[in-house]
This record gives C-alpha cells, sequence and structure tokens, in this order.
C-alpha cells in the first residue's frame, strides 16, 4: 500500500479502461438511435446525433495504441496519428456545441443570434482543425510515440502550440456544452428521462473537463522541467473512456427508457384486461387467435378489439337500472365515483353474460343501451373485475341474485 501511495502512476496504471469498452457502449447508442435517423433522415437533429457518435466511435478507435500505429505504419509517417486523432477530437467538440445549441434551442428557433452562434462554431472549429494539420507540418517529430505524445512532445517548438491549441479547443467546448447542459437541467417540465439523459451528459462532460485539466498540467511541468507524466499517460486515459461512456448512456437513456417505459406501459394494459378478457370468452366461447410474432401493441390492440366486439352484442341484455342501483351501492359502500363507475359496470358486464346464457337467441336482437362509455372505460372495469369480493359486496347490495360466472384473474 505505501508503494502505490508513493507512485501513483504504478497504481493509476492498474486502473486500466480499454477504450473499446466506451467504443462499444458509444456503439452501442449509435445502433440504438440509428432506426429513427434512416426513418427521420430529414430531421438534422437527429443527423447532428448520428454524426456525433459516429465521430466519438472514431475518436476512441483512432486513438487507440494499436490503431495509432497501424495508422503510422499505413502512411508511413511517423506521428501522423497525432493530426488525425486531435483533428477528430475538435471535429467532436464542435459537433457538441452545435447539438447542443441545436437540442437546446429547438429546429424552429431561426433567430440570428442562433444561426450566428451556429457559423461561428463551425468556422473556429475548422480553423483549428486546419491549424493543427499545418502544426504538424511544421513540427519535428520524428519519434513514435504510442502513448506519451503530449508530454514526450511538450517542450518541441510547433508540436508544444499543437498540444495546446487541440487541448484548449477541447476544453472551452466541453466547458460550454457543460454550462448549456446544466442549465438545461434546471429546466421546469422536462421529462424525466431526458432530465436524466442530460445529467449524465453533464457528468460525462465534467469528466472531459478533468481531462483536459490533466493533461495541461503534465504538459505545463514539462515547461517547467519537471516530471508528471503520469497524469497525462496514466490518468487521462481512464478518465477519458468513463466519461465516453457517460456521455453515450446519456444519449441513450432518453430514447431507451421512453421506449421501455412504453413497452410496460402496453404490456401492463394487456395484462389488467385479462379478467375481462376471460369473461368475454366465456361469453363468446371463443378466444383471440395466439400469433406467434405479434408484437405487444398487437397483442394489446387484438386483446381491446375482441373484448368491444364481444360487448356490443352484450348491449341488449344490459339492466341499465341494475347499473343505477349498483353505481349507489357502490358508493354507499365508500368507493370513490370512479371506482363506483367502474364496479357497476362490471356487474352489469356480468348480469349480461348470465342473461345471455339463459335467454335463447333471438333472430332479430333488439336494440340494447348506449354502450359508448363502457367501451371506453374497459380498463377501469377489467381493473374492478381483479376484485370479486367488491363485486360481490355491489351486487349483493343492489340486489342482483347469488349466482354469477367465474372470474380468472
Amino acid at each position: 500500500m505505501i508503494r502505490l501511495a508513493l507512485n501513483p502512476s504504478g497504481f493509476l496504471s492498474e486502473f486500466y479502461i480499454s477504450f473499446w469498452i466506451p467504443t462499444a457502449v458509444l456503439t452501442a447508442a449509435l445502433v440504438i438511435k440509428l432506426p429513427t435517423i434512416i426513418r427521420l433522415w430529414r430531421d438534422p437533429l437527429l443527423r447532428a446525433v448520428g454524426g456525433l457518435l459516429l465521430l466519438a466511435c472514431a475518436v476512441f478507435v483512432f486513438c487507440t495504441p494499436s490503431t495509432i500505429a497501424w495508422v503510422n505504419r499505413l502512411t508511413g509517417v511517423p506521428n501522423i496519428s497525432a493530426p488525425w486523432c486531435y483533428s477528430l477530437i475538435t471535429a467532436f467538440c464542435g459537433s457538441c456545441l452545435l447539438l447542443i445549441i441545436t437540442w437546446r434551442n429547438g429546429l424552429s428557433d431561426r433567430s440570428a443570434a442562433t444561426r450566428r452562434a451556429m457559423r461561428w462554431v463551425i468556422s473556429v472549429y475548422s480553423g483549428v482543425i486546419a491549424a493543427l494539420w499545418v502544426l504538424f507540418l511544421l513540427a519535428d517529430a520524428p519519434e513514435e510515440r504510442l502513448r506519451d505524445l503530449d508530454t514526450h512532445y511538450a517542450t518541441t517548438p510547433f508540436m508544444r502550440e499543437e498540444i495546446l491549441l487541440y487541448l484548449v479547443a477541447h476544453a472551452v467546448a466541453c466547458l460550454i456544452t457543460s454550462r448549456l447542459i446544466w442549465n438545461w437541467v434546471r429546466t421546469e417540465g422536462l421529462d424525466a428521462w431526458l432530465r436524466w439523459g442530460l445529467k449524465l451528459l453533464g457528468a460525462g462532460y465534467v469528466l472531459n473537463l478533468i481531462f483536459d485539466a490533466v493533461k495541461l498540467i503534465a504538459v505545463v511541468a514539462r515547461w517547467a522541467g519537471q516530471d508528471l507524466d503520469w497524469l497525462s499517460t496514466n490518468l487521462a486515459p481512464p478518465v477519458a473512456a468513463l466519461s465516453a461512456i457517460l456521455i453515450a448512456v446519456g444519449f441513450i437513456l432518453p430514447h431507451a427508457g421512453q421506449y421501455l417505459h412504453d413497452r410496460w406501459r402496453v404490456r401492463l394494459a394487456h395484462r389488467e384486461l385479462r379478467p375481462l378478457y376471460q369473461l368475454m370468452r366465456t361469453a363468446s366461447g371463443e378466444g383471440v387467435p395466439f400469433v406467434l410474432r405479434a408484437t405487444p401493441e398487437l397483442r394489446l390492440t387484438r386483446r381491446e378489439t375482441f373484448i368491444r366486439d364481444v360487448l356490443l352484442p352484450l348491449a341488449r341484455h344490459i339492466d341499465t337500472g341494475l347499473g343505477r342501483r349498483a353505481y349507489g351501492a357502490a358508493l354507499g359502500l365508500g368507493h370513490p365515483p370512479e371506482r363506483a363507475r367502474a364496479l357497476a359496470a362490471a356487474v352489469c358486464i356480468l348480469d349480461a353474460v348470465e342473461t345471455k346464457a339463459r335467454t335463447p337467441e333471438s333472430p332479430e336482437p333488439a336494440a340494447g343501451p348506449d354502450t359508448t362509455n363502457l367501451l371506453q372505460e374497459i380498463g377501469a372495469v377489467s381493473r374492478a373485475l381483479r376484485r370479486p369480493d367488491d363485486i360481490a359486496a355491489v351486487r349483493a347490495r343492489a340486489a342482483v341474485p347469488a349466482e354469477s360466472v367465474a372470474v380468472h384473474d
């Protein structure tokens, strides 16, 4: 433990997050967003999200030491990966700013200030990328460095300016983006999934600022003749990887969270309709045919349609007087009005099923009462059927015969 405390670089070298982990998470975010991006390709906001995630993936793919060495060998130029990686990082920073400006203000905001801000970001960061390549061409960096290029060439003319330029450009973009995100988080009326996604994005950009800070400290230490290379070589990479993971999850969460929430609501609605569906199966003698590849939404729609189709011919057996008595009985038992209406409707349906079973089918069925409200409240009625004790108490108070059909939960 003492050795680790005295040698932080030795400790941090064991705290390693492979760059392929954030790459995988970022790729997952891109894959999740891709169907929506393709379907709504004309939406510039979605294209910006896709471009940003693609750039983020490219940053971690090309900043991996093995890829750096491969690019250097492919081109035959030692350290050519440096301006290439710095350019990708700078382009990613500019994309973040553009996305946040567009996302925050909305596509309908075409104000002069918004357009001016977007032009400023594009021109400044394009200029930075061009300057990075010019400085690299002017610099003398013959020795290939896969992990410590920033500190190794921190005092080399032109390379020194290049390293400082990309770090400052990155820090400024992260600072502005982080401030815009945290201001947005405090906005009233945000969806919970979006708010949590923004919080993760904000945390990711704060970690990016820590990445810039430790890199700059290591570089400045080289200028002062000190050796704090471990900050750049061992601390900065895991911070960058963790930042990328948070940013990727921040982009995934609003979409995936809302998707899972909607799926859960559909499945819950399908399950809540089961008691009424089982009762309608008893009345009709058949159910919904099973379809192996049916989506949850389709299964819910088919169950709702089946229930309504069976309820319609039952309408002529519904006793409206019983419904009024059952409603009054439910209120008398202390149920709130909404619950009382559902219980009364359930009692009426149970009675209609029993009456239909006892009554021979007429060749010309008589018209029944209006069932519009009943057809719209099948979910509440089905939930009421899950409480057979409440149904029995209401029926008893409404002077309904004790016989009833079985209700399956």
